[in-house]
């Protein structure tokens, strides 16, 4: 496996300016097609009475000779998750021939509107190969230079650091657990940031085990050794907003003690979903050169089963000294969250607000299905700006309440907190309320529980690992450090 080729490369796309290229026209309504003159009256009709616009949305068209001349989509904007234009455009490139296409536009297309089109193409193009090295060389492109005309060159340059942060994630989560072990996720890591040249220092062996217990406790079974991410980045000495992403990083997931079965352990190496979807949005800002001095912590570990396994009822102090007794083995992910954002809140340095990301609860994938992220929130502000930018950007998620009773599930007799909860209902809820004992009361967090992963395929979104909430986060962030 290449490792060092997670990145800089996007499929179903060309640059070479000398190609010859294909017309691909969008349009919003097809009675956009009696005002150009970029395609001829013969055309049009044949357009209007063969491919029936009205219904199929998409049609090709000839010649004199009757040789392809190009092709036509009536494109129809939409907020609404699977009919967007990102959707769209995935489809319309699996009806499309394998040539070289130049995107035109017929009409008034909004610049979004065609930057969506070019994310939903470039999407329709990702396959998880373990072997880079042999990837087939694309026979369907659609020229980028044509569209670098077509929109501004900042939010080209955005769309094109999206994909390339989307398939970065995806192929993350897709790697098989014996190749990201935490040693070889490192190794990534270093080498995908080091173009940006952000300071990045490991915490590992001893000095893991003493700064970061819980981490430490929970990967301290496996062959495959924890470790602790810490990334700085800020390409600007301007005074600018700080802000912390940080990401449960298990590369897998055995349940440890409390065991999974074995059809649950299936997909367990998508346990590290969150530390990738925070990789990916790392990756995008920087690429950007966003305004922002950015933090990434990234917690790594394997949950495994040895003589060295955490039990349930163990007892053991937190990087902030609270006592935390182990509930389910298998609810190992917050314990590695609870050392991270302790970490996160020390020092002189104070943050604007800290995100974090993980596939962390079932119970939320009980209340909100595989599709849906489950967000919480201590700061109604920093809540709504990241529901608000979800359905901006076709990327949504849910915001679920921190509902303090709830605590009391929490809370032992002899002055421990439990990690799971005596509650058999809530778990989301429980586990966002664990979390926040590790949260300083001035501190704005989120907490963003997902899946990371699609369980069925459509255009764009094929079955494996996913970057929910990716974009999402990129844009809330770019537009909250652009008004900072």
């Amino acid at each position: 496996m290449m490792l060092n080729d997670l990145v800089n490369k996007i499929s179903g796309f060309c640059e070479n300016k000398k190609i010859n290229s294909i017309p691909l026209y969008l349009i919003k309504d097809i009675s956009d097609l009696d005002s150009t003159d970029l395609i001829t009256k013969e055309q049009k009709y044949f357009l209007k009475s063969a491919f029936r616009l009205e219904t199929d949305n998409f049609g090709f068209f000839p010649d004199k000779s009757f040789n392809l001349a190009g092709a036509i989509a009536i494109i129809k904007n939409s907020q609404e998750p699977r009919k967007s234009i990102i959707d769209q455009a995935a489809i319309i490139s699996k009806k499309i021939p394998k040539k070289k296409w130049a995107l035109r536009i017929i009409g008034n297309i909004e610049d979004k509107e065609i930057s969506n089109f070019l994310l939903g193409w470039g999407l329709s193009f990702y396959q998880f190969n373990i072997d880079k090295t042999k990837n087939d060389a694309q026979s369907q492109s659609l020229c980028l230079n044509e569209i670098k005309k077509l929109i501004k060159k900042k939010l080209f340059e955005k769309s094109i650091a999206e994909l390339k942060s989307i398939f970065l994630t995806r192929d993350l989560i897709n790697l098989p657990p014996n190749y990201l072990t935490p040693k070889k996720y490192t190794e990534i890591i270093k080498t995908s940031l080091k173009p940006f040249g952000a300071k990045i220092t490991v915490f590992e062996g001893k000095k893991l085990e003493t700064n970061f217990p819980l981490i430490n406790f929970v990967g301290r079974s496996s062959e495959n050794k924890p470790a602790l991410i810490d990334i700085k980045w800020n390409n600007t000495k301007k005074d600018v907003p700080t802000i912390v992403l940080i990401g449960k990083g298990v590369t897998f997931d055995s349940g440890g003690l409390d065991i999974k079965p074995s059809s649950s352990m299936l997909l367990m190496k998508k346990d590290m979903g969150g530390s990738a979807v925070v990789l990916g949005i790392g990756y995008a800002l920087m690429s950007v050169k966003c305004p922002v001095n950015l933090r990434i912590i990234l917690p790594l570990a394997e949950n495994a089963v040895s003589e060295k396994s955490m039990r349930p009822m163990d007892i053991i102090y937190s990087r902030n000294k609270i006592p935390v007794e182990i509930g389910n083995t298998d609810a190992e992910g917050r314990l590695l969250l609870a050392d991270a954002l302790t970490y996160s809140q020390e020092g002189k340095e104070s943050n604007d607000f800290i995100i974090n990301f993980a596939t962390l609860t079932g119970a939320a994938r009980v209340a909100l299905g595989t599709e849906l992220p489950a967000l919480f929130s201590n700061n109604e502000e920093l809540g709504e700006s990241i529901i608000r930018s979800g359905k901006e950007q076709i990327d949504p998620m849910w915001k679920m309440p921190l509902f303090s009773p709830y605590e009391r599930f929490l809370e032992k007799n002899y002055n421990v907190i439990s990690s799971t909860g005596s509650a058999g209902t809530g778990g989301a809820i429980t586990a966002a309320l664990f979390l926040k004992k590790f949260i300083n009361t001035n501190t704005k967090w989120a907490h963003v529980d997902l899946m990371a992963w699609n369980n069925s395929s459509r255009p764009g979104f094929p079955i494996g690992g996913e970057a929910m909430g990716l974009r999402n986060i990129v844009n809330m962030i770019i537009n909250y450090c652009d008004k900072n």
